[in-house]
Order: C-alpha cells, then structure tokens, then sequence
C-alpha cells in the first residue's frame, strides 16, 4: 500500500481541501500529515489520521524582531521533518500551502521523494512560490495561476464529497425552517467575522422580514435571544445540509468557500477580508463579479447590507451565469494526478 504524506496549515483553508483528497484515499493508500501544532492538528486529529508534529516559524510581513529568529526555528524544522521522512519513507509528499507546508516539502525534495503542491488563490502565496521548483506539480484553482509557473496546472479546487450530497426538504427539517421564507446562509470563515457577524445583526429585524436566517457566526460569537427565524450555530459540521437549505449565500471569500458556491451554483454576496490580509480574497471575489457569477460588497459598504443581498437574490443574469457555468470540484482530477505522480503510477 503506497503511502502519502499530506501537509499545509495556518489556517482552515489549507487543511480542509487536504482533508477532501485524503478522505478519497484512506482506504487504498496510508495516509499521514505533518503540520504545527495549530488547527490543522485540531482537524486532522478529529478525522483520525497519524500526524507529525513540526514547528514551522511563519515570516511576519511587517517588521518584527522575531524575523530574526526565522533562520534558526526554520533550520530545526527542516531537521525534524527530514528525520521524520526518513523513517516513514512516503511515495508522494503533497502540500497544500502555508507556511506549515515548507518543512515537509523541503525534506521530500532532499530525499527524492516527488512532491505536489496545490495553490487555491489567484495570487500565489509566499509558500508556494518558494516551493514550486520543488515540486513535479503546481496546481491550481484559477487557470490564470498556473500560467505563472514552468510545472503549472489548472486542475480545480479540491472539495468534499459530503458538501455535494445535501438535500433541501431534509436541510430545511434539520435547521427549523418551514420554507415559507428564503434561506440566507451567513459564512464567516474558519471562526468567524466579527465585522460580517455585526453587520448582520445590527440589520436583523430588517432582513428576517424577506429571510429566515442561518447563520455560522464562529465559537463564542452566539448571540442570546435570538429573534424567531434567526438560527445560529457557532461551527456546523453537516455543510451538505447547510448549503442545501440556503437560496443565497453571504459570506467571506476565501478561495475553498467560493468554489464550494460556484460548484453548488449557489448566488452569493461575497465580503472579502481586506484589513490584515495580503488581499488574496478581494482578489478572488472580484475576478469572479467580473465573470458575473457572484455578487461583492465591500467592507466599508457594509451598511447597505439589506440592500445588496436583496439585489443579490433577484439577479436574474447572476442565476443564469451560474447555471451555465461549467466549474465543478477539482478533486476526481486531482485525485487522478495523485495516482499517476506515485511510484510505477501504483494506485495502492
């Protein structure tokens, strides 16, 4: 049984598309995953993978004197995970980004072990283009990005089979809602917005009168009291049954997310993170208004929220693009990839 190493971490955006793939492999392959100690160790714990703990110093943008530490945390890093590699011997090392990623793929290139990495955002990330010469593959979500790399390739972005399978009479029957409304499903992110999270609830009365409300506002964000029609959840693990019930979406615009919309062809008001953020979500959300599959509000326009999602949910010409648009999940080809990159093209 050939074995593959998985790695990326920071945030919920580099974990969760891994978790997609390695999910499709679990029974036909053994799978691990290396990554700090933050939520992709919460995540892949919770599936029930082996995973390699590393300690990989993430480079702050501004200046900091911890920068000057880089060089040091980073060397012993890449000597654990070298020690690491040379007892689990994976095929393949796949590497879905952030600065977690780095230790893991700098010792499968040392080893000669093939490595591929995936690139969700328009924008490629410092990690990847770092690592790319290191690797037999870069894919990518957005066609335009694998342009910019020699060992490119557009394949998709990665997305759980379980986020495709919801249905809505039994998606409405879970949350409460009769139907006699239309489902606004409000997304913050991995924890949460606290800017989406308070625009929403300053407009409350206003918006229940035209939606019943489902809203995943992150851990600690409940409000008490909540109006009738408001349901809120701080983390839902049934996203299938989320997305099913939703007739329109608002939310942040990380990569994962809004190919998760697109793939559903749900109509979506997207609010991208700008402040502390290197931009990749505005990036992402307009290049997908300009196609005309989405709608985007900005953060400083958050006061015409009422308005916007009611011009969101009777665009006609944004249904339509959607319905002919012909992006899908990324995963059967990635998977696919996967495969052939292992050793003697061994499926398991």
């Amino acid at each position: 049984m050939k074995r593959i190493l998985f790695c990326g971490g920071g945030s919920a955006g580099h974990v969760v598309p891994n978790l997609a793939l390695m999910n499709e492999l679990r029974y036909t392959h053994r799978i691990s995953y290396m990554g700090t100690g933050g939520i992709e160790h919460t995540l892949v714990g919770k599936a029930g993978f082996p995973f390699f703990r590393v300690e990989c110093p993430k480079l702050r943008r501004a200046f900091t004197p911890e920068n000057l530490k880089i060089p040091f945390k980073l060397k012993r890093a890449e000597k654990e995970a070298l020690a690491i590699l040379k007892k689990e011997k994976p095929d393949l090392v796949f590497s879905k980004g952030g600065f977690a990623s780095y230790p893991a793929v700098w010792a499968a290139h040392k080893l000669k072990i093939p490595v591929i990495t995936h690139e969700s955002d328009l924008s490629p990330g410092l990690c990847t283009k770092l690592i790319a010469k290191k690797c037999r593959y870069v894919l990518t979500s957005f066609p335009e990005t694998a342009k910019k790399f020699r060992n490119g390739k557009c394949a998709g972005s990665p997305i759980r089979r379980e986020i495709l399978c919801g249905e809505k009479s039994r998606s409405l029957k879970k949350f409460g809602f009769t139907g006699s409304l239309p489902v606004l499903l409000v997304l913050g992110g991995g924890s949460g917005s606290k800017t989406v999270n308070d625009a929403l609830r300053r407009r409350l009365p206003e918006l229940l009168k035209k939606f019943n409300i489902l809203h995943l506002c992150g851990k600690d964000n409940l409000m008490e009291n909540p109006p009738e029609g408001y349901v809120q959840r701080e983390y839902e693990s049934d996203m299938g049954s989320a997305y099913a019930c939703a007739d329109l979406v608002l939310s942040r615009a990380g990569s994962n997310t809004v190919f998760e919309l697109l793939a559903l062809k749900k109509p979506a008001l997207l609010v991208p993170l700008e402040r502390a953020s290197r931009g990749d979500q505005l990036e992402n959300a307009l290049y997908f208004e300009r196609k005309g599959l989405c709608a985007v509000l900005r953060e400083d326009m958050l006061d015409t929220l009422p308005d916007a999602l009611e011009a969101a949910y009777g665009n006609a010409a944004l249904k339509r693009a959607l319905s002919e648009s012909e992006i899908k999940s990324g995963t059967p080809e990635i998977l696919e990839l996967i495969r052939d990159t292992l050793p003697d093209g061994a499926s398991g």
